[in-house]
């Protein structure tokens, strides 16, 4: 399994946390570890809470469109023409304005471009998953395409040339730890990520498929490979990789067709 041709088909990231993501062809690390650009933006309410589709389900129809190179972002709800433009800082008053009428309840953008606002803090490197596990996915539920598979679970890096649940061999047991290689840059794998109730819901219009996690949960069950580091499911509502990257590692950069190492 290890010495399967894994390489990098696919770079995500997510400017913006909870919204629409960015799909590049080479992502640089900052020194946390994380990926530059990804979840450097997020919302807060009132009380410092994350606005997210965790939280709020509008949140899923609501489009986005971040120019990475600029940070303008443009704005549109799901089925509707019309959108708007902002610049996330000079117009910062006027984008948290036109969040604000639209959830109906005040939000307020922050930022932070030395980790982003990942979900896991002591884990912010990419996560990573493979087009292989996203189609077998996609085979358990007859209404579901690869790509809302893709957008619900939200992965960074996605991974060409393996079979299905290939990933899973990037973590093992809590005492130990997986050093795995894409292209120039060290990782560590760390955990199988703990899904929440936003992969249940349509990406587009956040309607809850109530069976979902139950089939989700019996199918992972069934098709976790027999070489899984099974400690690490406490239950079976886990998908794609956690993981760090050593200090050593800033600066460089992760591109599509990379090649995955097992180290």
């Amino acid at each position: 399994m290890s010495d399967l041709a894994a390489s990098v088909f696919k770079l995500w990231i997510y400017p913006l946390k909870s919204f629409d993501p960015v799909e590049v062809d080479s992502v640089t690390l900052l020194n946390s570890g994380a990926l530059w650009g990804d979840r450097t933006f997020a919302l807060i309410d009132a009380t410092k809470k994350f606005v997210n589709g965790k939280r709020h389900a509008q949140i899923h129809t609501l489009r986005s469109r971040f120019d990475l190179s600029t940070n303008v972002i443009e704005l549109q709800v799901q089925g509707v023409d019309y959108s708007a433009v902002f610049h996330v800082e000079r117009d910062r008053a006027a984008l948290e304005a036109w969040i604000t009428d639209y959830l109906g309840f005040s939000v307020q953008l922050i930022e932070n471009t030395e980790m982003g606002f990942p979900d896991d803090t002591e884990s912010p490197g990419a996560t990573v998953v493979s087009t292989a596990t996203l189609e077998a996915i996609a085979s358990w539920y007859p209404d579901l395409t690869v790509d809302e598979i893709r957008r619900r679970f939200r992965a960074n890096i996605e991974l060409s040339g393996v079979p299905a649940f290939w990933e899973d061999q990037l973590f093992a047991e809590p005492s130990q730890a997986v050093h795995f290689q894409i292209g120039t840059v060290r990782f560590i794998g760390v955990n199988p990520c703990q899904r929440c109730v936003v992969v249940t819901r349509d990406s587009l219009t956040g309607v809850t498929n109530t069976e979902f996690q139950k089939t989700f949960v019996e199918k992972r069950r069934e098709t976790l490979p027999n070489w899984v580091a099974r400690s690490r499911f406490n239950h079976f509502f886990r998908l794609a990789v956690n993981t760090r990257v050593p200090a050593s590692e800033a600066g460089k950069t992760i591109c599509l067709g990379d090649m995955v190492k097992i180290l």
